[in-house]
């Protein structure tokens, strides 16, 4: 799945190994992993097989091929039985196969539904739009064979990769500002006006609320209010703030103690110096100062 910028070169960047497959046309099948946190298992057994077999049999059914499976019905019960924020429920493999963190934003931007809200506390309606949604933003991605260049330009998937980057939007066509929040360990991607809390979340989720170009504007120019200070000066001079008042007090008196050291070891010099009249003899030349 290629990010909006990315090359097309190949093997792409981060590429871990790659597969092709035997045949009048041969396939090439890359795996990229720049986090390296992904795994790969090699399971010897016919293709039509695979799924009988570990880690895939512990999974929940996948929306594309499983779609008598994965119906209105089936979705309502599993979301009604868990008190999990939507998010979360739709990243865990064991209830549905298949969707990962930017399908699950995808799917819950599309249906409109706010990611940290509970999945016990949707109703029907939303529930049927969930799945709706779902099923449209895997069988699509399926047809385009993942191919993100094809994809649908009102998808939030196009402009979702502007966190942080230089050069990339933060906000949809229409205006509309993104943010991210962190759900279930995982960042999502979300539009706040769009998808609107309409139940319980939990609390103290991590919130990156992207600033519009007036709150950058505004940070930049770092303004802020004046206060007044409770102190009087006579016009036309200033009037510091106490921090400062105090630091030109220091100041002041390290400066006068240090011109008070001096003078002290001056007039110490001098006494040991021997007077002319004294020894009849001229100073010494380390001491020599100008005669009267």
């Amino acid at each position: 799945m290629k990010k909006p910028g990315e090359s097309d070169q190949w093997p792409p960047k981060f590429s871990k190994f790659v597969l092709e497959t035997e045949g009048k046309t041969p396939v090439e099948v890359a795996f990229t992993d720049p986090r390296r946190l992904g795994r790969v298992r090699l399971v010897d057994c016919p293709g039509k097989d695979i799924r009988n077999h570990s880690p895939l049999v512990e999974n929940g059914p996948d929306p594309v091929v499983d779609a008598e499976i994965f119906t209105f019905d089936f979705l309502k019960t599993k979301m009604k039985k868990r008190h999990v924020p939507i998010k979360a429920l739709l990243l865990d493999q064991t209830m549905i196969s298949g969707i990962g963190n930017w399908v699950a934003d995808e799917v819950l931007y599309q249906a409109r539904l706010h990611p940290e809200q509970y999945s016990d506390d949707f109703d029907d309606g939303q529930i049927r739009t969930l799945h709706q949604s779902i099923r449209n933003v895997t069988q699509t991605a399926v047809d385009l064979l993942g191919d993100s260049d094809q994809f649908p330009e009102n998808w939030l998937f196009n402009y979702r990769w502007g966190k942080g980057g230089k050069g990339t939007t933060s906000a949809l066509p229409n205006g509309e500002r993104l943010a991210f929040i962190t759900v279930g360990g995982r960042t999502s991607c979300y539009a706040p006006a769009l998808q609107q809390k309409t139940g319980r979340v939990p609390a103290g989720a991590k919130v990156e609320p992207i600033k519009d170009e007036a709150d950058e504007a505004d940070e930049s120019a770092d303004i802020k209010p004046a206060k007044k200070s409770k102190n009087t000066a006579p016009a036309g001079t200033e009037n510091p703030p106490p921090a400062k008042r105090k630091r030109a007090a220091k100041t002041t008196e390290a400066t006068t103690l240090a011109a008070t050291t001096k003078r002290a070891k001056k007039e110490v010099v001098e006494e040991k110096v021997p007077k002319e009249s004294d020894t009849g003899r001229r100073r010494s030349g380390r001491f020599a100062g100008k005669s009267s």
